[in-house]
């Protein structure tokens, strides 16, 4: 099974806010890459739009309109802003993460079950809405049922402790403790992604370990890789590592 690429492009959104000309542009990084391959386009809009506005997720939500079978993923906590870019944009999927406002950056998943209360009504209100619903979620063999019960279709593996360990000698454990979650999620019924400082040297060993993974998202080290590369040929470098 190939697994999918989405591109982030939060990243593209940030440098953009930096002046006031418009570029670069988001649309124009989402047509390249999705020329170059990508499978997808996720954005991840904050409430303090610090990168990614409400006009971008509107914009490429046009955009992806013109490209059928490619599928457009917006991330974000369901009790900020994020429902309502799932109503008006119509994603084919859509990432619940625990973020609080004003966070860094995602770096824990969900918590069961203390969460479950609350998640469980937005889960099937997304999916009302068309889209498919991914949980972010820590490499915890033991919650994937959590995840299930509430009605989620996939969870995303959050993949910074692997990451961190690549090349170390803990690499091998964490591996095997994320390919040890992947398969709890996949034995109560959900699909798997993943995402989280993944780039071209861990890339590969991950989804050549980590069974069933179905899409991967990322953004900071593709976009920095694709200062030096270009979009296009950075596309095919991590398409490269998928197949």
């Amino acid at each position: 099974m190939n697994t999918a690429l989405s591109v982030n492009l939060n990243k593209v959104a940030l440098v953009r806010n930096t002046r006031h000309l418009g570029i670069p542009s988001v649309v124009r990084a989402a047509e390249l890459c999705l020329q170059a391959g990508a499978h997808g386009i996720t954005v991840h809009p904050r409430p303090d739009e610090r990168h990614i506005r409400a006009g971008d997720v509107a914009d490429l939500a046009d955009l992806m309109r013109d490209w059928p079978g490619r599928e457009f993923n917006i991330e974000g906590n369901p009790f900020h802003n994020l429902m309502g870019f799932v109503q008006s944009a119509r994603p084919q999927q859509v990432t619940f993460v625990p973020d609080s406002e004003g966070q860094f950056t995602s770096d824990h998943g969900w918590s069961f079950p203390a969460d479950a209360p609350r998640l469980q009504p937005l889960v099937r209100a997304a999916q009302d809405m068309g889209a498919r619903v991914s949980l972010f979620m820590d490499a915890d063999p033991t919650a994937m049922a959590a995840a299930k019960a509430v009605g989620a279709d996939r969870i995303e593996l959050y993949t910074e402790p692997y990451a961190q360990a690549h090349g170390s000698a803990q690499a091998g454990a964490e591996l095997a403790r994320f390919a040890q979650a992947a398969l709890a999620a996949q034995a109560v019924g959900l699909g798997v992604n993943a995402g989280h400082d993944l780039n071209l040297n861990n890339l590969r060993e991950f989804v050549q370990t980590v069974p069933g993974v179905q899409e991967v998202s990322i953004g900071h080290a593709l976009i920095a890789d694709a200062l030096e590369r270009g979009y296009a040929h950075t596309v095919a470098a991590y398409l490269a590592c998928l197949r």
